[in-house]
C-alpha cells in the first residue's frame, strides 16, 4: 500500500530472456512507489506459469524470447487475461514493431535504447490504462493519419504480417527450415510457405538472398552472432 496514495501498488511482471536486463528492469521498478515486481520470466511457458502464480496487472515483454515472441505472447495474454495490461520493451526496430504490438493488445512500446525516465513514462502511462507512445512514433503514426493512411516512406519489411517477420527473423539468428518449424511449433510445409511470402514481398529471387538479407538484417539491428550459411 502506497502511503502517499494509500493504493495498493501495481504487480508487474518482467519477461526477457537476458537475467541482468530483468534484474535491471526489476531495480528501476523498485524504486516506483506505484508499482511492485511480482515476478520474472524469462519466456513464453515461463511467463504462462508465472501469471497464473503471481496475479501481474502489467507485463512488461520484450520481442524476442528463448522459446518464442513476445507479440504472439502478448496476443495470448490479451485472449485469456484481457485485463491484463502489457508494455512492450525491446531494442527492435520502433519503427517496424511498435504500430505491431499495439496491434497484438499491448497498451505501449518502449525502446531499450531510450532513456530510463522513457521506461518510467511508459510504464507509468500503462499503468494508467493509457497508451503510451515515443514522440517520434506518435508524430509517424500521426502524420499516416493526417495524408489519409499513406505513407510512401514504408519499407518494403512493413508490410510483412507478424509471422513472417517472425520467420524472417529466425532466418536471419541462423536457423533451418526444420528448426524454425520446432521452435514455432508450426509444420515445415509451413514455414516453406511464409518464406515464399517473405520472397515475393521482399523481391527476393531465391533462398540464398532471403538468407543474405535476413542476416543482414539482423546484425545490423542487433550485433547478434549468426552461423547461417550465406553463401
Amino acid at each position: 500500500m502506497s502511503a502517499k496514495t494509500g493504493v495498493a501498488p501495481a504487480n508487474v511482471l518482467i519477461v526477457d530472456d537476458h537475467a541482468f536486463l530483468r534484474r535491471g528492469l526489476a531495480q528501476i521498478i523498485e524504486d516506483l512507489p506505484e508499482v511492485v515486481v511480482c515476478g520474472e520470466a524469462a519466456g513464453v511457458a515461463e511467463t504462462l506459469e508465472q501469471i497464473g502464480n503471481c496475479h501481474p496487472d502489467i507485463v512488461v515483454v520484450d520481442i524476442s524470447l528463448a522459446d518464442g515472441n513476445g507479440l504472439e505472447l502478448t496476443k495470448e495474454i490479451k485472449s485469456t487475461w484481457p485485463d491484463i495490461k502489457v508494455l512492450v520493451s525491446s531494442m527492435h526496430d520502433e519503427a517496424l514493431f511498435a504500430e505491431r504490438a499495439l496491434r497484438a493488445g499491448a497498451l505501449g512500446y518502449v525502446s531499450k535504447s531510450d532513456n530510463v525516465d522513457a521506461f518510467i513514462a511508459a510504464l507509468r502511462r500503462v499503468c494508467q490504462g493509457q497508451v503510451y507512445l515515443s514522440p517520434r512514433m506518435t508524430n509517424r503514426l500521426l502524420t499516416r493519419v493526417v495524408a489519409g493512411g499513406s505513407e510512401p516512406s514504408r519499407s518494403p519489411l512493413e508490410t510483412l504480417s507478424d509471422r513472417e517477420l517472425e520467420v524472417f527473423e529466425l532466418i536471419g539468428r541462423g536457423m533451418s527450415t526444420k528448426q524454425i518449424a520446432g521452435h514455432l511449433d508450426i509444420s515445415r510445409k509451413t514455414v516453406e510457405t511464409y518464406r515464399e511470402h517473405i520472397k515475393s514481398k521482399l523481391n527476393l529471387r531465391n533462398g540464398t538472398e532471403l538468407t543474405r538479407h535476413a542476416v543482414q538484417w539482423v546484425l545490423e539491428r542487433s550485433g547478434t552472432e549468426v552461423t547461417a550459411e550465406v553463401s
